[in-house]
């Protein structure tokens, strides 16, 4: 394991060691930075998330959906996404991680939505599978959807019970009132 939070450790010895471990980590270019604890929040909209999206997909054979215990790995880099849908191809499919989402979602915590916003934002963006990037709030009804449309990327904004977030990578329709469905919210 890591003893000097300045080492840098290769992307195999992170491999190596990260099942072994008590708490999950990140790796970004030889660092390892550990994952905050999650909130009750934090588990009730990303499962929500989850479970339209599994019954969702659940005919296609080709595309799976992913809790935040499966890697995302670009590049030099692994991020542990909340949600992830990606349809990687079977051969050389690692099990331990995926190289082509065409969703991620996130679901930020004050301690995390700065790099949500910014280091994972830019990350993800460089992925050319990648179609879609949700962030979700877990301290009020919010989203910010990213989409690509051909080189350039919008963004949409919602925050009422009734707005729909159209997930146009996936084919599947949310209302905001779905994603925080029993979730307790300010």
């Amino acid at each position: 394991m890591k003893q000097n939070p300045f080492d840098e450790i290769s992307v195999e010895t992170y491999l190596f060691e990260e099942p072994l471990r008590q708490i999950r980590h990140e790796y970004v270019d030889g660092n390892i930075f550990p994952m905050p604890e999650t909130m009750d929040r934090h588990n009730l909209i990303a499962g929500n998330v989850l479970a339209r999206l599994s019954f969702h997909l659940s005919e296609n054979n080709r595309c799976r959906v992913f809790m935040s215990d499966m890697k995302l790995r670009i590049e030099t880099t692994f991020y542990y996404p909340d949600v992830m849908v990606a349809c990687d191809p079977p051969e050389g499919r690692d099990p331990y991680f995926r190289t082509q989402p065409v969703l991620v979602v996130e679901v930020t915590s004050p301690s995390t939505e700065r790099t949500d916003k910014t280091e994972k934002l830019r990350a993800y963006k460089g992925i050319p599978s990648l179609r879609e990037y949700l962030l979700l709030s877990q301290e009020r009804m919010a989203a910010r959807l990213y989409r690509r449309v051909g080189d350039e990327w919008e963004v949409h904004v919602f925050g009422r019970p009734d707005d729909e977030v159209q997930l146009e990578s996936v084919g599947l329709s949310l209302s905001l009132g779905d994603i925080y469905r029993n979730v307790e919210v300010f």
